[in-house]
């Protein structure tokens, strides 16, 4: 079966650790070419990968009759307009979080890509890590019981001491919950299923930030967006869950990016799923006195981001439904606007897309190369 190749619209930051896993690990697919519209990003790539093709631009990359799926990780606020070029030249996307920063434009981009007989989905694959699953089977096989709750928080204190352009994390399209929410959501919808109702509030607690990262230290960012959202969520089975999301307040370490998932006979504590599940899931069951840590009981659980990419890749040559699709990445965007749609207008949002839990992963034979 032949590599389906890749080519990469955008060679920011997050690249390097795609550049990295589907070079050297994922085996079914092949980097064709890059772009940037700051070019030295995409001559470094090519220069340190063996990347065969450097493109002018995205719509060069697009005409390419050699690539079979675009990579679209520019900014949020781009992931429509790229993700809809690429659509129309008749290109697989797989975007970057999240689908589009508006509910109605990734409905656009979904019926168009039915249209035109294409695959969409995307970010995050974390979900796939072995964190996120070994916790799914835990729920599902029944060691915690009958799930009841479950609580979330992504507490920090804002990218800007790290970063070396986060003036984007606080224009529209931003703030902590379309930045980080996709992972928290997303991992939320896998673990316990499809969300029918949110409310809460958010606020903006500074009008400007200042940058300590370089090389722009010193600069101040103006705030477009809230950077402060908690509130709740109700899922079709019942659960409750809550959500905290925040820009604004120091925190210590991973005490303040977790999800802990509370049942009839146990708890279980899911890593921070903004990674893969390195740090373990811990369970906690009747007549234990401490959480007792799990084995991984699948493969991904290191820094493994491209996952999901590779998944759609093995859909496009074996015509299954990709885990990673655009049901997920949909769902996830309306949770997302429905907190500031509840904190705005002071009300309980209906969820009206529908979300079926993709299939669970298998635990490869090689890792690498997808079922």
């Amino acid at each position: 079966m032949s590599k389906i190749k890749i080519g990469f619209v955008g060679v920011g930051c997050i690249s390097s650790i795609y550049l990295e896993n589907l070079t050297k690990m994922f085996k079914e697919v092949e980097i064709i070419g890059v772009c940037d519209l700051i070019r030295e990003r995409a001559e470094k790539a090519v220069a340190e990968y063996n990347i065969p093709k450097l493109y002018e631009d995205m719509y060069e990359l697009f005409a390419d009759p050699e690539v079979d799926l675009v990579l679209n990780i520019t900014e949020p606020v781009n992931h429509y307009h790229v993700s809809k070029a690429a659509i129309l030249a008749g290109k697989h996307v797989y975007s970057e979080k999240p689908l589009a920063i508006e509910v109605d434009l990734g409905i656009e981009l979904i019926e168009l890509a039915k249209e035109k007989g294409v695959l969409i989905g995307g970010a995050p694959d974390t979900c796939l890590g072995a964190g996120i699953q070994t916790a799914r089977k835990l729920i599902d096989d029944g060691f915690i019981g009958d799930v009841i709750g479950a609580d979330a928080h992504m507490i920090c204190r804002g990218p800007e001491s790290w970063h070396p352009d986060p003036e984007f994390f606080y224009e529209v399209g931003g703030g902590p919950i379309l930045d980080m929410g996709p992972y928290y959501m997303t991992a939320l919808v896998n673990l316990l299923g499809r969300c029918s109702a949110i409310a809460g509030f958010s606020r903006k607690t500074f009008t400007e930030r200042l940058i300590t990262s370089q090389p722009k230290c010193g600069k101040l960012m103006p705030v477009e967006v809230d950077t402060f959202v908690t509130g709740s969520m109700l899922f079709d089975s019942g659960v409750i869950a809550m959500m905290h999301a925040s820009f604004d307040c120091l925190c210590t370490g991973d005490e303040h990016s977790k999800i802990e998932i509370y049942g009839t006979r146990g708890n279980l504590r899911v890593p921070d799923p903004n990674g893969f599940g390195a740090q373990g899931v811990f369970l906690l069951r009747e007549g234990d006195s401490e959480y007792k840590r799990i084995p991984l009981l699948f493969e991904y659980g290191n820094n493994d981001r491209g996952v999901g990419l590779c998944d759609m890749a093995k859909a496009i040559q074996t015509g299954r439904w990709h885990r990673c699709n655009y049901e997920q990445q949909l769902h996830v965007l309306e949770l997302m606007r429905s907190f500031e749609i509840a904190s705005k207008e002071r009300r309980v949002v209906d969820i009206k897309s529908p979300y079926t839990r993709p299939a669970p992963m298998v635990y490869p034979k090689i890792k690498g190369i997808l079922d």
